[in-house]
């Protein structure tokens, strides 16, 4: 599943709209929007988007035995 669907679906889960959620991130939904369409978020902005929705979002590296990263 790609970062935008994983955002769309964290926004329905906590019950924040898309325009909300950019106001949160003081951001327009305009600019929000258009992020979502090109996918490109760092690792801090899905932190800070995490923080805005009130949740962790977790990236690692997860290897066969079990170990990640």
């Amino acid at each position: 599943m790609d970062i935008p669907t994983k955002i769309k679906l964290a926004e329905t889960y906590a019950k924040v709209s898309e325009t909300e959620l950019a106001r949160r991130l003081g951001t327009t939904p305009q600019a929000f929007g258009q992020r979502l369409k090109t996918g490109k978020f760092s690792s801090s902005d899905l932190d800070k988007i995490a923080e805005a929705i009130d949740a962790e979002f977790i990236y690692h590296f997860r290897f066969k035995d079990g170990t990640e990263i």
